[in-house]
Formats: C-alpha cells, structure tokens, sequence
C-alpha cells in the first residue's frame, strides 16, 4: 500500500544547516590564531589577548542592556551614555569614600568595597532608567526619529548635570590594591585588573544566558523580543516588562561604567558618549536583539583592538568600523538575527 499523499516528510539539516550556528562562535579563535601569526612573539599576543577580552568583556556588559531594550522596545536609546558616565561617577564616588577598605593590604576588604560601589552605581543607574524611561523614552515610542533626537538630548542633559554635581575636571582614581599590580606567565605580564574583568564579564553572561533561557521572567523576555503582541494577547503585562528591562539595562550601564572607570583610571563626564560608538558597533555585530551575538560581538571588537593597536596604531581608529562591514556582508542582520514575528 502506497503512503498518503499528506503523509510528513522528514528534513534532514545539511552540514552546513547544522554548523551555521556555531561559525560565529569559531571567528573568536580564528581572529585569535590571525593574531599569533600576525604578532608572532608568544608572550606579547598573551598579553594582548587577555587585555583584548577584558575589553570586550567590559563593552559587552554595557552593550548587553542596550540590545535587549532595542530587541524587546524597539527603542534606539542614544541617552544610554548617560548611564555610563553617570555610574562611573556615583561608583568612584562611594569608591573614594571607602579609600580606607581600598587601601587596605585585605583582599576581603578591597573586594567589599569595590561590590559596595557596584550596587551604589547600579541602584542609581536603575532609578534614573526608571525616570528617563518615563519621561523621555515614553513619549517617543513607535518613532525611531524622536528617539534619537530626545535620547541625545537626555544624553547631554545629564551631561551638564555632572559637571554642575562633580564639577567639569576629570577624576583620576586608584584601583583597590588587590586588584593593581600584574600576574606574571613565563615572559607575559598581565594585568590583575584585567584578569578579573574577564572573569565578571564571563560571570554576567552566564547569568544572563541562566535566567533567559531557565526562568519564566526570561521567557517572557525572549517571547516579546519574538512576537511582543501575543505575549500581551496572552495576558501578560508587556508594558511592566518593558519597564524592568530598561531599569535592568540601565542598571547594567552603571556596572559597565564603573568598571570602564577603573580600566581607564579616569573619568570625565563625556565617557559614556565616547564609548558609545564601539557599544553601537557591538550591538550592530551582534544581532540586534541577541545577547550572545553581543558577547561575541564585544569580544570580536576587544580582541581586534588591541591587535591592530599594536601591529599598526594608525588604522586602529577604523578597524572596528571594518570588522562591523565585513560582517554585515557576510550576515546582514548580524552574527545571531532575531526571528520577530511579522
């Protein structure tokens, strides 16, 4: 007897349908291995490898906010800046009031305040989310235009605000005493600063990849990134949802901009706007939307950075501009495109 007309077919995945996922995962060794050859001096590539992850560690937990308020808002928050710049500022702040733990020859105590100052900044950062989130954000939904126009505005607003508060000379600080000095492996000297920006910027995105794909409030998250009209079809507050987000965001920009300020041992107030173009580059890389095209991303562009500084100063200021148009030659919506409902 012949099978049914409607009987289902089975599709077998190609080779190439199956690997497809992971080849953007593979372009971080490759630009790695490019590197080696390129550098060739084994103790220098080291070096500038675990600088370049830093980096890209530290890019990705202030890009990471952003891509999900684009992916789940479709809000384009150029004030995103502000929220750097202004945790920089309030966790150096709590960071010189705790000079006293930070100076002191404990691990125990330079890592307590450094967390005091994380929260103080993330705390803060999150309420004036909440608040820009209202009274700037709101009014522009469903215009990209007004978006960019009264997100710069906000941006340079709380610009001002920073000069009038901190006053308009940068701030040079200290990192705590645990975290200066270098780690040393055979002829390579490495940062301890770097090695534990590596290591919370690895921290968060599990974290982040934890409660997007293992809690109920991630799943929320990802269905209104997908089809944000059915989850609140489905009975679910799309609007409070969107509002946590952007206050976690937000709070995720404080985090970056303390660490981003102990990288660079100084702050000034336009920080955040400088950092934007490589967190923009980031975000574009990845995929708006997908936090892991954006830790790829980040470390794409941490790596490229540091490599091309030392190889040819002169064409590290495009190289990341480079990389973003190579890549969106290669895949146009970025390394992991968002599927949204139509």
């Amino acid at each position: 007897m012949s099978a049914p007309d409607h009987a289902p077919t089975l599709v077998r995945a190609s080779p190439a349908e199956r690997l497809a996922p992971w080849l953007p995962v593979a372009l971080v060794p490759l630009l790695a291995a490019i590197g080696l050859a390129a550098i060739g001096e084994a103790s220098t590539w080291l070096t500038l490898s675990v600088a370049g992850l830093a980096m890209g560690m530290m890019i990705f937990i202030m890009a990471s906010g952003l891509t999900l308020v684009f992916g789940l808002m479709d809000v384009i928050n150029f004030g995103h800046g502000a929220f750097i710049s202004v945790g920089a500022f309030v966790g150096v702040t709590a960071l010189l009031a705790l000079s006293g733990m930070t100076g002191a020859d404990s691990v125990a105590l330079n890592i307590a305040a450094l967390i005091l100052a994380i929260i103080a900044a993330m705390i803060a950062t999150g309420a004036m989310g909440y608040v820009f989130e209202r009274v700037v954000v709101m009014p522009a939904y469903g215009s990209h235009l007004k978006q960019i126009l009264v997100t710069m505005g906000g941006l340079i607003v709380v610009e001002q605000l920073i000069y009038v508060i901190w006053g308009p000379d940068a701030i040079f600080i200290s990192r705590p005493a645990t975290l200066q000095g270098s780690l040393t492996f055979g002829d390579a000297a490495i940062e301890t600063y770097r090695i534990a920006a590596v290591v919370i910027g690895l921290l968060l995105f599990a974290a982040m990849r934890l409660v997007l794909t293992r809690t109920k409030i991630g799943l929320l998250v990802r269905a209104g990134v997908a089809d944000g009209e059915m989850v609140q079809a489905l009975g679910y507050r799309i609007r409070r949802l969107f509002v946590m987000v952007f206050v976690a965001g937000s709070a995720l920009a404080g985090l970056g901009g303390v660490m981003w300020g102990l990288y660079q041992q100084t702050i000034t107030a336009p920080m955040g706007q400088e950092v934007m173009i490589l967190v923009f580059i980031v975000v574009i890389i990845g995929g708006l939307g997908s936090v892991g095209g954006c830790f790829i991303g980040a470390l794409l562009v941490g790596l490229l950075a540091n490599y091309v500084a030392f190889l040819a100063p002169k064409v590290a200021l495009v190289s990341n501009i480079a990389l973003m148009v190579a890549i969106l030659m290669w895949r146009p919506e970025g390394l992991y495109a968002v599927v949204r409902a139509k």
